[in-house]
């Protein structure tokens, strides 16, 4: 390889890197990392081949409530609300598929794919139906659980959600670092938060039609300075979710990273989902 082809190289790398990690790197917990360790971790062979790995906590046989990350991230970012886990619910934060302990190495781009891992973990509890929380492309992901198993879905939080296809703009260099060798040398996390998030659009405009079947209750909480996915999301699923019962949660100068900048306003929407949902 030339040196020119090399300086190229590093040069889209380095350009990738620097814009996956500075828009996707979320502040994280304030959770102690001796108590997120702690917290137990189990797996679970899903019928698509692999394992999923998942952090539970809680009552074993209170009410569930599974949540689900965005991309790039894992189940400890959620370890500040499985550390705090309110009198008579369970707590289960999944590793999505593609991400953290579970498997498989490479991106899962499909959101029923996804959806199917997620209804494999409630099943297993033999808990009846939970309910959802998803943080951005976590959000299109619990959605589409609810429309492919609404019998396993009691309702839904989706916390700045992902799911208007229109706003689904990806840059030139995010197709190249999906290429070889640029995807060969980025970090897991990055290399599969970058192939999900070019397949999205994909997958919205199929989701986007069968939103209308879901009827449980839905909540929305999205901050109105969110520059990664925009506010604009919410009039969409106002519009497409017409047989739920909505509710809207919209945080004036907040950002993307909810989970850890806007923690009474996710376990208040977690509240107000338990309260009109039916068990």
């Amino acid at each position: 390889m030339t040196v020119s082809r090399q300086s190229k190289i590093s040069g889209v790398l380095a350009t990738l890197t620097v814009l996956l990690s500075a828009c996707m790197s979320p502040p994280g917990p304030e959770a102690d990392k001796a108590a997120i360790d702690k917290l137990p971790r189990k797996s679970l062979q899903l019928a698509a081949g692999y394992s999923l790995s998942y952090l539970e906590s809680g009552a074993p046989n209170g009410r569930l409530v599974v949540f689900v990350h965005g991309t790039p991230g894992d189940a400890r970012g959620w370890s500040d609300y499985l550390l705090d886990v309110p009198d008579g619910f369970h707590y289960i934060a999944i590793d999505r598929p593609g991400f953290g302990q579970s498997g498989p190495d490479g991106a899962v781009v499909s959101l029923p794919e996804q959806a199917a891992a997620v209804a494999q973990v409630i099943r297993a509890q033999h808990a009846g139906r939970a309910i959802l929380v998803g943080h951005s492309l976590g959000g299109p992901v619990v959605a589409q659980t609810a429309a492919d198993m609404p019998e396993l879905v009691s309702a839904l939080v989706i916390l700045a959600g992902s799911l208007d296809p229109a706003q689904e703009n990806v840059p030139f260099v995010q197709y190249l670092g999906d290429t070889w060798p640029l995807s060969a040398v980025l970090p897991r996390p990055l290399r599969n938060a970058n192939r999900e998030i070019i397949y999205l659009k994909r997958g919205l405009d199929q989701l986007a039609p069968r939103l209308a079947s879901i009827s449980v209750p839905v909540v929305i909480v999205h901050g109105m300075k969110d520059d990664l996915v925009p506010f604009a999301n919410v009039g969409f699923m106002k519009t497409h979710l017409a047989d739920a019962s909505f509710a809207v949660d919209a945080i004036p100068a907040q950002n993307h990273f909810l989970p850890w900048n806007a923690k009474s306003h996710v376990m208040a929407a977690i509240a107000k989902a338990a309260s009109e949902a039916q068990p």
